[in-house]
């Protein structure tokens, strides 16, 4: 039977989620006193916010109730109003199951919520406050309207350490009998960003096709450049061998399947350890930035990213000074 592995190692308790002890310690409490607000989890991708909440679920409920009196629901699927008033008001009306007088409605990328279906779910929260608590997790707080915020106290969770990653992945591929080195995860926790659930996919991405993970797999799996690869080109422009540099770029990007924002961030890792001025790396930076607004907004990925190395090109020339 095949497995999701993200599921299959998602912590079960508020105990065994990694390196938020600031929030686990909070959680703990309010489940001794069987009592808790409305809350927003804020932070990055893939560092527990959802773990939490059904981890929270578990131990509140108990493992016989607590799927009757949670309901998870993504925010950023069915984004709405009228899932706030359907699926979620036809749920928070109906009584708990169990001893805890209350059910949790857990929305997931809370910030993808339209303005309108965020008025309807603080008034929502405000008529079941007696029988629903309310779990909103989000990547950007400031996206979600003040007066839900108020209603809910805040929880911050922290991108998740390399070492703690290291820690994590070395037992999963212990278990999944997967032959490591520190290179290869050092690559994996590089591609992933601090994003527990992304490394544990590439993990067992790379596990279908080889039981030894390699840098190389490791980054054709992720279908990211390699830093020594941005560097080669970046160094290729700054010489000011503008055509070769994009020429190598484009097979890479055609090789890989990588999209224009992925080697935005590619080469955003390495400009800082570019042989240049500190007021050269700024100027970069800059156009870097300038670039990833256009791809986002529509422009052309190979058009813009041309013009950021014919930038790198220029910078080195002394045409922009």
């Amino acid at each position: 039977m095949f497995e999701i592995w993200t599921e299959k190692y998602r912590p079960k308790r508020l105990d065994e989620v990694v390196d938020q002890e600031h929030v686990v310690s909070r959680l703990k409490a309010f489940v001794q006193n069987k009592n808790i607000p409305n809350m927003l989890f804020a932070g990055p991708a893939g560092v527990g916010k959802t773990t939490c909440a059904i981890a929270l679920a578990r131990e509140l409920y108990g493992d016989g109730y607590w799927r009757q009196n949670f309901l998870e629901t993504n925010a950023s699927d069915e984004r709405g109003i009228n899932i706030i008033r359907g699926k979620i008001k036809e749920f928070a009306r109906t009584k708990p199951i169990g001893d805890i007088g209350f059910k949790i409605i857990f929305l997931d990328e809370a910030d993808a919520l339209t303005q309108e279906a965020q008025q309807a779910l603080r008034r929502t929260m405000e008529k079941y406050a007696n029988t629903t608590r309310f779990i909103l997790s989000c990547n950007y707080s400031s996206k979600i309207i003040p007066p839900i915020q108020s209603r809910c106290a805040v929880f911050r969770f922290k991108a998740i350490p390399p070492e703690k990653m290291k820690e994590c992945l070395r037992r999963i591929c212990q278990n999944e009998r997967i032959e490591i080195t520190e290179e290869s995860l050092d690559a994996v926790v590089r591609v992933s960003e601090g994003d527990m659930r992304q490394a544990i996919n590439v993990l067992q991405a790379v596990s279908i096709t080889t039981r030894k993970l390699t840098v190389e797999s490791v980054y054709e799996v992720a279908a990211s450049l390699k830093p020594e690869e941005v560097k080669d080109i970046l160094e290729l422009s700054l010489k000011g061998n503008f055509t070769q540099a994009r020429d190598r770029l484009i097979e890479l990007m055609v090789e890989r399947g990588m999209s224009g924002v992925d080697v935005i961030k590619a080469i955003h890792r390495e400009i800082l350890h570019l042989p240049v001025e500190e007021r050269e790396k700024a100027y970069l930076i800059d156009k870097l930035g300038e670039c990833e607004f256009r791809i986002v907004e529509g422009g052309s990925e190979d058009l813009q990213i041309e013009a950021f190395l014919a930038q790198v090109a220029a910078l080195r020339n002394k045409i922009v000074r």
